[in-house]
Formats: C-alpha cells, sequence, structure tokens
C-alpha cells in the first residue's frame, strides 16, 4: 500500500526533500513506516529518537496503524508555539 510521509524542517533538510512515497505492507503501523524511511534515507537516523510522528494529521505513536493512502508526518522538535499545520 502506498503512504506519503512528510517531513518537516530539520528532517526535510536533512532528506533534501519535504515528501517521500512509500510502499508499505498491509496493516503498517508507523515503526514500519518510518523503519522503511530510515532504510531509503541514513541520514535522518540521528533524527529518530526525538521524533514525534502524525498519521492524517493526528498525533500518532509508533504502533498508530497506517492505513493505504495515508499521510505520515515526521515532526522533529522544535521551539515556539502553534499546532500541527500541514500544508
Amino acid at each position: 500500500m502506498k503512504v506519503t510521509v512528510l517531513l518537516f524542517a530539520s528532517v526535510a533538510e536533512a532528506a533534501g526533500t519535504r515528501q517521500i512515497e512509500v510502499e508499505a505492507p498491509a496493516n503498517a503501523r508507523v515503526a514500519e513506516v518510518r523503519d522503511q524511511v530510515l532504510e531509503a534515507y541514513p541520514a535522518l537516523e540521528r533524527f529518530a529518537p526525538n521524533l514525534m510522528y502524525a498519521v492524517n494529521e493526528e498525533y500518532a505513536g509508533l504502533d498508530t496503524p497506517v492505513e493505504a493512502g495515508s499521510r505520515v508526518a515526521f515532526i522533529p522538535p522544535v521551539s515556539g508555539g502553534g499546532g500541527l499545520c500541514f500544508v
């Protein structure tokens, strides 16, 4: 199943892109999507311990299920206020 991964701030800079398409297995969870992205973009490994995630614009944990067509966001810690916003 196809999943869109959105990258923000320093994670996007390190990957050289703000969006990645991933072919995830059926019944995948955020952790499996993360692992696929880290395999394809090893420079992102350093961010993994501190990343937050969202699935379809709602904060999610590593065990959150991901469905076909979902948008999974990788959000590094940032200072300042504001809410979750996807463009």
